[in-house]
């Protein structure tokens, strides 16, 4: 896909101290601050929800193809500490605050009280917000460290911090963007993310680390998926006796960290072991039970996917499988964050196996030993699914290894002016339109990729302001939108440069990391962020 240039500024924005190329700011939101993730909504059109064929609507609706004409007012969705907040994107580099849901109202009963100077007392964390579209409902997960929970204890347990360490998803209501209404929620084993499947009339909930008595019954590296029936969304039915995604870790349950469907209604689970992806829906081959059989959210037939190659992630460093506290876990197959599997028309077209669907781009968050970061470990890799389609990766042992092949990787590594020993080097969230990859890497920014040759990833842009720490960024709409949580929401618009780089292959460096900087992420590290113990290192938590 082209990359958009920027059209010229009605009124020039301020840019930031720092290092930026091939973009600029146009826009920012300060007071989202301690956000986590941004999903966007239509309104005012026919609602196409989240139907696996819905590409091929947007395809005809592209002008220059269809008509062009169904565009809609966007709303944005901002959810963080502070809970959710919408805004209405009709000037996108100017949002206009609608309404939102504090986190003082996400407090269920027993919660500590909100306290806005100790961070660990407020909502958590809903990394990766789901929408329904087509039913106008914003999806919340609830991390059991929410309002100074834990993750090893459980509910009912005598708690130090008086927290009740519950887990699970609250629904909410956003048919007026500027009338937000709380539905429901529903309380769940699992919590650190929720995504939704089959039109979103299911979700998955995954994560995060086990309780102490999750992990003496089983599972050892971390929560599995829990699937909720939500075609009632004000009455989710859940079913925590039949977890999804059991024995990820060469057949040890490990951390589902997180899930993507992708265009042909696939979802694809990321998490400690690598990446899996299942059918969900309608009658398929299994190749783990050796029949055609019926899939359903609860009982999904696998499909492809696996351990990622140690060549490219923290398995080559920490090597084994998730064990029984106190013994260390090990990160065999990766400790896979995120994933997004191209297939079909909004596939890149520069190389068939985008197109066939053979290639999984795939996050590693890992922050590990600080020479490693961003070097060895904690990259992007794109991987081949080839040889995983007769259930490899779920008979996977550590004594006979299924692990997909990495055809390409990138991270900021040496010539991008990294700074080791930060802590703060490492991929998190992506969003992918044709051939770019918008990407966040908390104190590395927002850097934009060009993966047209899947051997060899290019930057062709990058956003790293002083003083910024991003969690994720969005490409909506030719604008790009990053979830920072110091900064808030930065939007951006890609420059000619971006265009030139994509057109040569020419990738783009970011320069040593300016002293500011580096003692800004020294004080985050030190002062208000660490690595949370109980994930070996995945996912900052704040500190007091």
């Amino acid at each position: 896909m082209a990359v958009a240039a920027a059209a010229p500024a009605q009124a020039q924005v301020e840019q930031p101290a720092g290092a930026i190329k091939n973009m600029e700011l146009v826009g920012n939101v300060p007071e989202a601050k301690n956000a986590t993730a941004i999903n966007f909504m239509t309104y005012g059109k026919k609602d196409r929800g989240h139907g696996r064929f819905d590409w091929i609507w947007d395809w005809f609706d592209k002008p220059g193809v269809g008509k062009g004409r169904d565009k809609g007012q966007t709303v944005m969705l901002v959810t963080g500490r502070f809970g959710l907040k919408t805004y209405d994107l009709s000037d996108p580099a100017k949002p206009k605050f609608l309404d939102e849901i504090t986190s003082e109202e996400l407090r269920l009963p027993g919660d500590p009280p909100y306290s806005a100077s100790n961070p660990t007392s407020t909502f958590w964390q809903n990394e990766d917000m789901d929408v329904d579209s087509k039913r106008k409902l914003a999806l919340l997960s609830r991390d059991p460290r929410a309002f100074r929970g834990s993750t090893t204890r459980s509910p009912g347990d005598a708690d130090p911090n008086g927290a009740t360490n519950i887990a699970g998803v609250y629904v909410v209501d956003a048919k007026n963007p500027a009338d937000l209404k709380l539905l429901s929620f529903k309380e769940l084993p699992t919590g650190h993310t929720t995504s939704c499947v089959n039109d979103c009339e299911w979700l998955w909930t995954g994560g995060p680390a086990p309780t102490t008595k999750q992990e003496q019954a089983g599972w050892l590296g971390g929560r599995p998926i829990i699937a909720t029936d939500l075609r009632d969304p004000k009455n989710p039915v859940s079913y925590p006796q039949k977890p999804v995604d059991l024995f990820r870790q060469d057949g040890v349950t490990a951390y589902a960290h997180d899930v993507d469907v992708d265009d042909l209604g696939i979802a694809w689970v990321a998490g400690l072991g690598g990446t899996r992806g299942y059918w969900t829906d309608g009658v398929h081959w299994d190749p783990v039970q050796g029949k055609i059989r019926r899939a359903t959210p609860i009982d999904p037939v696998p499909y492809a996917g696996g351990g990622l190659s140690p060549t490219t992630t923290s398995e080559k460093f920490n090597p084994g499988v998730s064990q029984l506290s106190p013994l260390p876990d090990g990160n065999a197959g990766g400790w896979m964050h995120n994933s997004w599997r191209p297939v079909g028309l909004n596939a890149p077209r520069t190389d068939w196996r985008y197109l066939k669907g053979e290639l999984l781009l795939g996050t590693e968050e890992w922050f590990g030993a600080g020479a490693n970061a961003c070097r060895d470990e904690g990259k992007f890799t794109i991987s081949s699914l080839k040889g995983s389609y007769n259930g490899e990766g779920w008979r996977s042992t550590p004594e006979k290894p299924f692990r997909m092949e990495a055809v390409g990787s990138w991270a900021p590594a040496d010539n991008e002016g990294t700074v080791y020993n930060l802590g703060s080097c490492s991929a998190h969230y992506f969003d992918v339109d044709g051939s770019i990859v918008t990407y966040g890497w908390y104190g590395q920014g927002t850097r934009i990729l060009d993966i047209s040759n899947p051997a060899k990833p290019i930057q062709i842009a990058y956003f790293r302001p002083d003083g910024g720490n991003v969690w994720a960024s969005y490409n909506e709409g030719g604008y790009i939108y990053t979830a920072d949580a110091a900064r808030g929401v930065d939007i951006l618009k890609l420059k000619p440069g971006a265009k030139a780089a994509s057109s040569k292959a020419k990738e783009v460096n970011a320069p040593a990391m300016s002293k500011a900087q580096v003692a800004y992420l020294k004080n985050v590290a030190a002062k208000q962020w660490v690595a949370d113990p109980s994930t070996g290192g995945l996912c900052l938590l704040p500190v007091f």
